[in-house]
C-alpha cells in the first residue's frame, strides 16, 4: 500500500512539473518571498531603419577591345593589370591595307585637282567630276575606318583584365573575342535588388554603405545612381544601381559585397538588451513586465534593430511598461518583485 501511495504522488508530482513548462509561463508564486530584481521604464526614441542586401561588384564600364577588320597583330603595348589612359594606344596592326588605302586617297585627290580646271573650261562633264569627288569621300571614310582599326586605342581609364592574343597573331573579327579586355574600376557598380516596400524611401543620390568580406573593417561609400522603374513581380524586389567610389583601386569587380541602405527614422519602444529574454527550444523572445500589485507577467515580443545595448520592440510591449532588467533568472509568472533600490522607474 505504502509503495502505491509513493508512486501516486510521483505521478502527482511529473504532471505539475509538466505543467510548468508551457509556453504561457503560467506558474504563480504561490505567495512566497519576493525576488529582487531592477526595473526599466520602457520608452521611445528614434530608431534608424538601417537595411542590408547583398551584391556582387561590378567594372561600372567594360569592353573588348577588337579590330572589325582582319590583320596581323605587329606590337601589343600593355599587359594584363596595367592601368590605362583614355585615348592610350593599346595594339598596332598591320597597317598594309592602311596604306593602300591612303595611297588611293591621295591619288584621287590629285587627280580631282587636275580635273577641276578641265571641268571649269568645258572640257569634262558635271558627271564625271562628281564620280571624282564621290570616290575621294568613300576612300576618306575607308582610311579613317582602317585607322582606327590598326591603331587600337583604350576608351577610357581602366586597367587591362585579359589579353587572347600574341603578338605577330592573325587577328580575324570573326574570332568571337577581343584582343584585351579593359575594365573601368573606378568607380565600381553594384545591383542591388530591393524589397519593394522600400520603394518610397529609395531615391537617386542616396548614400549607401558598402562593406566587403575581404575588407572587414572597412566601409565604402556609394550613392544610388539608377532605379529601376518596375518592381520584379516574381521577386517582389526592384532592382537598384549603387556606384561605389574606388580611387585607390581597393575593391575589384566580382567581389561579394554587404550594402546598407538607411531608409530613415521611426519611433518605437526600446528597452535594454538585457530585458529580452529567449525561450529555450524555440526562437520566441519574451519580457517579464512589473504590474502595479508588485507581481511581473512574462510578455511574449518581437524585437527589432539592435541600437547601442537597446532593443527596438516592434510588438507586445507599450511605451511606460516596467520591464526586469536584472533578476529575471529566478523569476516566474506571478512572483512578487523587490525593486532594488536606485532601480530606474
Amino acid at each position: 500500500m505504502r509503495k502505491s501511495l509513493l508512486i501516486a504522488a510521483a505521478i502527482v508530482s511529473v504532471v505539475a512539473f509538466t505543467g510548468c513548462k508551457g509556453k504561457n509561463k503560467t506558474v504563480t508564486g504561490g505567495g512566497g518571498e519576493a525576488v529582487s530584481g531592477k526595473i526599466e521604464q520602457s520608452y521611445k526614441e528614434k530608431v534608424a531603419q538601417s537595411v542590408d542586401f547583398t551584391a556582387n561588384l561590378e567594372a561600372y564600364k567594360q569592353t573588348y577591345i577588337v579590330p572589325s577588320i582582319t590583320a596581323r597583330i605587329e606590337k601589343l603595348n600593355v599587359d594584363v593589370g596595367d592601368k590605362v589612359k583614355k585615348g592610350q594606344i593599346l595594339a598596332e596592326m598591320d597597317k598594309t591595307q592602311y596604306n593602300t588605302n591612303a595611297l588611293q586617297l591621295a591619288n584621287a585627290e590629285l587627280d580631282f585637282a587636275r580635273m577641276k580646271p578641265v571641268y571649269e573650261t568645258g572640257g569634262i562633264s558635271k558627271q564625271e567630276i562628281d564620280a571624282a569627288e564621290t570616290n575621294i569621300n568613300v576612300l576618306k571614310e575607308t582610311v579613317s575606318n582602317l585607322e582606327e582599326n590598326v591603331t587600337l586605342r583604350s576608351p577610357f581609364d581602366g586597367v587591362v583584365t585579359a589579353r587572347y592574343n600574341e603578338e605577330g597573331d592573325l587577328f580575324s573579327s570573326m574570332s568571337g573575342t577581343g584582343i584585351y579586355q579593359v575594365m573601368q574600376m573606378n568607380p565600381l557598380k553594384a545591383y542591388v535588388f530591393v524589397s519593394e516596400q522600400y520603394f518610397p524611401q529609395v531615391y537617386i543620390g542616396m548614400p549607401v554603405e558598402v562593406k566587403v568580406d575581404v575588407y572587414p573593417d572597412q566601409v565604402f561609400s556609394g550613392k544610388v545612381s539608377r532605379i529601376a522603374p518596375a518592381i520584379d513581380p516574381t521577386s517582389r524586389t526592384f532592382e537598384v544601381e549603387v556606384t561605389v567610389g574606388n580611387s585607390a583601386l581597393t575593391l575589384r569587380p566580382g567581389m561579394y559585397a554587404r550594402t546598407t541602405f538607411n531608409m530613415g527614422e521611426v519611433d518605437n519602444v526600446t528597452v535594454l538588451d538585457v530585458a529580452i529574454q529567449r525561450q529555450t527550444g524555440t526562437n520566441d523572445k519574451y519580457v517579464y513586465v512589473l504590474k502595479d500589485d508588485g507581481t511581473v507577467e512574462s510578455r511574449f515580443v518581437t524585437t527589432g534593430r539592435q541600437v547601442g545595448d537597446r532593443i527596438e520592440v516592434l510588438a507586445g510591449l507599450a511605451e511606460g511598461e516596467k520591464v526586469v532588467i536584472a533578476g529575471s533568472a529566478r523569476l516566474l509568472d506571478g512572483m512578487k518583485v523587490q525593486v532594488i533600490e536606485g532601480a530606474q522607474q
